[in-house]
């Protein structure tokens, strides 16, 4: 089991390991979100409880979306949150 672990961690991409949970939910987003995507950029846009709001409605389809409403269905409560609190700090 050890091996299959140190394995797997040997795989991930570099500084993965010691990314925060938030961190590594959030270069997910960058893909579009980032500086060279096309989308607009959320970091430091707007606060947690925005973002929080703005994922929410996503995932629960009150706020209208094309793909961020199946994007952010994938993601739980904490998920958001931790995501929000991200983007928000930045």
């Amino acid at each position: 089991m050890a091996k299959l672990l140190l394995i797997g961690a040997l795989l991930l991409p570099a500084g993965a390991l010691a990314a925060s949970p938030a961190e590594r939910l959030a270069a997910a987003c960058q893909g579009c979100h980032g500086a060279a995507g096309g989308m607009p950029a959320i970091a430091g846009t707007h606060d947690a409880a925005e973002l929080t709001a703005m994922l929410r409605g996503f995932r629960d389809h009150t706020r209208p979306a094309t793909l961020m409403g199946r994007i952010a269905r994938g993601y739980t409560d904490d998920e958001i949150v931790a995501l929000a609190g991200f983007y928000a700090r930045r």
